[in-house]
């Protein structure tokens, strides 16, 4: 294949929401790139794009799929991403190494809801975009409204550069008001036959053209100063003044295409060529540092691993894009991240499931290698000359859903550890974890859908059956008043026994607090504990009561208590424990004595102490449709919400709320059901927080049965 220069290649990603077509335009475009001769389906479950086993099963994406096509002397490399919010990691990691996005519109709805979550990453990442009106074809196709909504939606930066003449059964015509000629397509696609616009559309076109002329003229002053000395602009004008409009977000030029029927899809990618900014006519991106990589091919090498898959009989895939320099077969870099040295033994061109090897990468391309040792998603690969340089990192959402997943079989527990870490390789926003606490696996992601997917995945391409159960909440205890307790362990059974008497005073800690004078603290150990808030231990013995050696086996027998709290068996925090008195036996008394004389005087004195239980709280925002913004409050705050503000953003709605974990259990469904899905949001933990009595009172209660079934 041939080696291609960063000026000859053009990054596309097809982004948009579910249904619109992106996979079967994908096939289209590589037919028409000569990349496959025969076009398959979505339905027929043969397209190139969707070939994993899961999205033949669901018949639609679940991860994006990397391809490219030939075209004009140009390679244009497309990532085809899933429509469905579930998967927005994939679409985000798309964004993060292309130049431009294809916000593709099913010309039968308009703008759905996945037309507007996507545009809320294209406008988060800053990213160029341009729209493609697809399915003009079907016969429910309204194009007029589809602009309607664009228009609406995302403003009048939004400009016609095609339009359908008979949108519906039957089309087969576009004005091109780039070229100012009408494309008529064959009914099975093909080579159209371009002909002058017709008399009946000439005004439309005229003020349509003028429109886009005046948009690109004004993308920079020499053009500017052209379209105001000729009142028009040149072809070659026009396509620089499109490119950089592109480029700099003032212009997203609509365009339209039947995918279907492979009507529009040449000339689409003819304007891909003509139009469509480079790598290097794009902001460019940084590294960690700050600094710009601008596709240098004579600097040292800078690859970015944006995407890991495993494909069968191959192993794993590391998809990258070069920033800086140029890669060859055989190249031996340096993964910054990890100062792990890599060989990139074959490197390919990936189109699907086909692979085709080449020598070399220049700046700006996207490419493949296979059975990197220690590089994952999010590394950067350097020459020996750049380790210096670390791409800034694709940033990923909180997950917003998760489940508790046991393996059926217990022998398959080991198993389905080892599965989840490979899953999780290839989609960092699946995220697992064995919860000690919660003696728990916790599988967390984007939504319902993502677990379910995972779900099928585990049991139909791994073979582990699992099980989805409610996951537990990740309750605090702690203290609100002073309490003493005296505990003494005496155990005797022939021979040395045992025996460890302990006084213990607690309290609350809080910072800054002094500490109390009633025992004058005589040494003292603070602990920050893996789960959050201070143990803080202090000795105020007096007169050697108990010995200085059996301290330590105090504190572990609190610490032991701490980790499984008296109230409900969660992780306690933010405790000083004052030990201020205690006997000891000349020959009975021993480490295991003590160790049991401070976790039992702890017990009793906590249950003393106003014991507390906290919840886990998490900063909630909803982006909502206006409309829905009443029906979306109500339910919030039913889930105990406090609603901390809202804003307006476009069309919609920010409502911030801080909502108890245990409140967000199938949110992301009941969110979709109340807004018809028009509806997302996200979540981060902020704090903990006492939870309300009667809640404490039921947790309690819960407790207590769950400890007597297990007794």
């Amino acid at each position: 294949m041939k080696i291609y220069q960063t000026n000859e290649l053009k990054n596309i990603a097809l982004v948009g929401g579910a249904k619109a077509g992106k996979t079967t335009l994908a096939e289209a475009m590589l037919f028409e790139g000569g990349v496959i001769k025969r076009r398959g389906s979505v339905d027929d479950k043969n397209s190139v794009s969707d070939y994993r086993e899961a999205e033949l099963d669901r018949q639609a994406s679940v991860s994006s799929t990397v391809l490219y096509a030939e075209f004009g002397g140009q390679k244009i490399n497309i990532i085809d991403a899933p429509g469905f919010d579930d998967f927005v990691g994939e679409t985000i990691a798309a964004l993060k190494v292309v130049d431009t996005a294809v916000m593709v519109i099913n010309a039968q709805n308009g703008v759905e809801v996945g037309t507007e979550i996507t545009w809320r990453q294209i406008t988060r990442l800053e990213k160029p975009a341009i729209f493609l009106v697809n399915q003009l074809d079907h016969e429910k196709a309204n194009f007029e409204e589809s602009i309607r909504q664009i228009k609406a939606q995302f403003g009048d930066k939004a400009i016609i550069a095609q339009y359908p003449v008979n949108a519906g059964h039957g089309f087969d015509s576009v004005v091109d008001v780039l070229k100012m000629k009408l494309y008529k397509f064959p009914k099975d696609g093909g080579k159209p036959e371009i002909t002058d616009i017709p008399a009946d559309e000439a005004g439309k076109a005229e003020e349509y053209r003028n429109a886009i002329i005046e948009a690109a003229a004004e993308s920079e002053e020499a053009l500017m100063e052209a379209f105001f000395e000729n009142g028009t602009l040149s072809e070659e004008e026009l396509s620089k003044g499109i490119r950089q409009g592109i480029a700099t977000r003032t212009m997203f030029p609509i365009m339209c295409v039947s995918a279907k029927n492979n009507q529009g899809v040449g000339r689409f990618m003819e304007c891909i060529t003509e139009n469509l900014p480079g790598p290097n006519e794009v902001t460019a991106v940084k590294d960690t540092g700050d600094k710009e990589l601008l596709f240098d091919a004579s600097k040292d090498p800078v690859a970015f691993v944006f995407k890991t898959a495993v494909e069968p009989h191959l192993g794993e895939l590391s998809f990258f894009r070069v920033f800086e320099g140029s890669i060859s077969e055989s190249a031996d870099l340096v993964n910054v991240n990890t100062s792990a040295k890599e060989r990139l033994s074959q490197l390919f061109v990936v189109a699907g499931k086909n692979r085709q090897k080449v020598e070399k990468v220049m700046p700006g391309d996207l490419a493949a290698t296979i059975k990197l040792k220690d590089t994952n998603t999010n590394d950067t690969l350097t020459g020996p000359k750049n380790q210096d340089t670390k791409v800034s990192p694709i940033v990923f959402p909180e997950p917003k859903h998760r489940n508790a997943v046991k393996a059926k079989n217990t022998g398959d527990e080991e198993k389905l550890g080892t599965v989840l870490r490979e899953m999780n390789n290839i989609d960092p926003t699946l995220i697992y974890e064995q919860s000690k606490e919660l003696k728990q696996m916790i599988l967390s992601g984007q939504g319902e859908m993502h677990l379910n997917v995972a779900k099928w995945m585990l049991e139909n391409i791994y073979k582990v059956e699992v099980e989805y159960i409610t996951p537990r909440i990740p309750y605090r205890e702690t203290i609100t008043k002073p309490a003493k307790a005296t505990y003494r362990h005496k155990k005797q059974s022939g021979g040395a026994g045992q025996f460890g008497e302990v006084f213990m005073l607690i309290e609350p800690y809080q910072e800054g607090k002094p500490d109390q004078k009633e025992f004058p603290v005589r040494k003292q150990d603070i602990h920050d504990l893996n789960w959050g808030g201070k143990l803080v231990f202090n000795s105020c013995i007096v007169g050697g009561s108990i010995d200085a050696r059996f301290m330590p086996a105090i504190l572990k027998g609190v610490m032991e208590k701490m980790e499984e709290g008296p109230l409900t068996g969660s992780y306690a925090r933010d405790i000083v424990v004052n030990v201020y008195d205690g006997k000891m036996h000349p020959v009975d008394s021993n480490e295991i004595s003590f160790k049991l004389a401070g976790r039992n005087a702890f017990r009793e004195a906590f249950k003393n102490a106003g014991p507390k239980i906290m919840e886990p709280i998490y900063d909630v925002e909803v982006m909502v449709p206006e409309e829905k913004m009443g029906d979306v409050m109500t339910d919030l705050q039913g889930r105990r919400a406090l609603i901390m503000g809202m804003e307006s953003e476009g069309n919609y709605q920010k409502i911030k709320a801080k909502v108890p974990l245990a409140e967000m259990n199938r949110y992301s469904t009941s969110l979709s059901s109340l807004t018809s899905g028009r509806a997302t949001y996200g979540m981060k933990f902020a704090e903990y927080q006492q939870v309300p009595m009667d809640i404490q009172e039921q947790l309690l209660k819960a407790y207590e049965e769950e400890q007597k079934e297990e007794d």
